[in-house]
């Protein structure tokens, strides 16, 4: 459809509208990084390793179900109305966990959050893959994982400014008693009502997907929105492929079996694997445990926030430069690209803290290894996953790949404490080293390239071809 000119002026709202439930994802996923030294101290947790990895960790358990009932509303409902809901649980998470004084509550609200998360990490880029066409389909998915970016920033810079100056060295009680230890990590969870309300809504505005309302036996809605989108060429020709697919599709009732049909489960393998790897090459871990990571190498607790927004800075950087190439370079290389130099820093990391260097040499490797992760591994793996599911099952695989996401994610977050612990900060990068080598040989083997096809190219392409 080199031919056809796209309404990008229409798209692009649209698409940056529903990627505010990945702005929200990313700042309530890393809100809790920089409020961390302080609301332990509140809570009187800090002494208990357990309880310090139950609270970092319990949103991801909100996370997990959120993936698992994302992919059923989606199917029954949209992707639109389960991305308004999610919306409205970041709303409640942001107040209750700002206003609590209670620790249960506080682990509660977090669960909530998680809910939010899991459900717009789902839907975000499925939505926006349904609505885009392929030639655009990269870059504008890209936008989901921009926003995400966009609110880990945004959290960076709010805790900065939130939290008062603290150098030297500081007792826990003076923590304690200070202004960020009573209320300036309160403050940090509640700044998220704003986009959260906005998100909310802004979601009332955008259509529904034109794909899902086709799957309803709503054509003459998908096609003026089609129109809107391509003009009356592009609606016709979309609308006829979707509408073949869709009824190839319902000839037979989705089950369990179709997700485990001989066909479609190395499909399903490979999404799963790809989600995995994403948590498991181990660059989420400076966003939740900086202070671990950088008091370390021997910063502050002040030096340790500024750090923070130097490696969401350098997250925005290199996201949008991957925004420019996803399309260009296409998905495979850059997912080789990102594993195979991940693998190296890693293992530079682990050696510089096995000689116990320290300082400027670590936030330097570290700084690196958050630009090579945005700009490869961390927006294509969601835009592959948004791309390889067949249409008939495409909610609810998407939601088995994002459960396996946070799954991971949450094994990430959970263990690299105790990891630390045993092995050392050299041994846990060493391992993170490890599994970025996997991963590269799983994607150079098993991963086709999927970039300027079309939805349906893909499905038959993947269906057809062993992987």
């Amino acid at each position: 459809m080199n031919n056809i000119k796209y309404n990008l002026n229409y798209i692009l709202p649209i698409a940056v509208t529903s990627a505010l439930g990945g702005f929200l994802f990313g700042y309530d996923w890393v809100v809790i990084g920089g409020a961390k030294p302080f609301y332990e101290l509140f809570f009187e947790i800090k002494s208990s390793p357990t309880l310090q990895g139950w609270a970092m960790s319990s949103a991801l358990i909100g996370c997990i179900f959120g993936a698992v009932i994302s992919g059923m509303v989606s199917d029954k409902y949209g992707r639109k109305v389960p991305l308004i809901g999610a919306g409205i649980l970041f709303v409640v998470s942001a107040f209750g966990t700002g206003m609590t004084y209670d620790f249960t509550w506080f682990i509660v609200f977090r669960v909530i959050g998680g809910l939010g998360i899991g459900i717009a990490s789902t839907l975000s880029p499925l939505y926006i893959a349904e609505i885009t066409p392929s030639e655009h389909r990269g870059r504008f998915v890209s936008i989901n994982q921009l926003t995400i970016v966009l609110g880990i920033l945004a959290a960076q810079i709010i805790n900065y400014i939130i939290a008062e100056p603290m150098e030297g060295t500081i007792t826990d009680s003076e923590i304690l008693n200070s202004w960020n230890g009573q209320m300036g990590w309160r403050w940090m969870f509640l700044a998220e009502l704003i986009p959260s309300i906005l998100f909310v809504l802004l979601m009332f505005l955008v259509p529904k997907s034109p794909r899902f309302l086709v799957l309803k036996g709503r054509e003459s809605e998908a096609i003026s929105i089609l129109s809107k989108i391509g003009g009356d060429k592009y609606a016709a020709i979309e609308s006829e492929n979707i509408l073949k697919n869709v009824r190839s599709s319902q000839k037979q009732k989705l089950s369990f079996a179709d997700i485990t049909a001989p066909k479609v489960r190395p499909i399903m393998i490979l999404g799963i694997v790809l989600a995995v790897f994403q948590q498991w090459c181990g660059i989420n871990i400076i966003f939740n445990y900086a202070e671990e990571v950088f008091t370390s190498a021997g910063y502050t607790i002040s030096d340790m926030l500024f750090n923070i927004v130097l490696t969401g800075s350098i997250n925005l950087i290199f996201t949008i430069i991957a925004m420019k190439y996803v399309d260009s370079w296409g998905r495979k290389k850059l997912l080789l690209l990102g594993s195979s130099v991940l693998g190296v820093i890693h293992f530079i990391l682990g050696w510089a803290y096995y000689i116990q260097i320290s300082g400027l040499p670590i936030l330097i490797l570290v700084l690196v290894a958050i630009g090579v992760y945005a700009m490869s591994i961390a927006p294509v793996t969601w835009v592959v996953l948004s791309e390889i599911f067949p249409n008939k099952i495409r909610g609810r695989a998407m939601s088995i790949a994002s459960l396996f996401l946070w799954i991971a994610s949450f094994v990430l977050t959970y263990t690299f404490p105790i990891m630390n612990q045993n092995l050392g900060s050299y041994g846990t990068f060493w391992s993170y080293c490890f599994i970025s080598i996997l991963g590269f040989l799983f994607i150079k083997i098993k991963l086709p390239e999927t970039k300027g096809k079309s939805l349906e190219e893909i499905e038959m392409k993947l269906l057809k071809q062993k992987l």
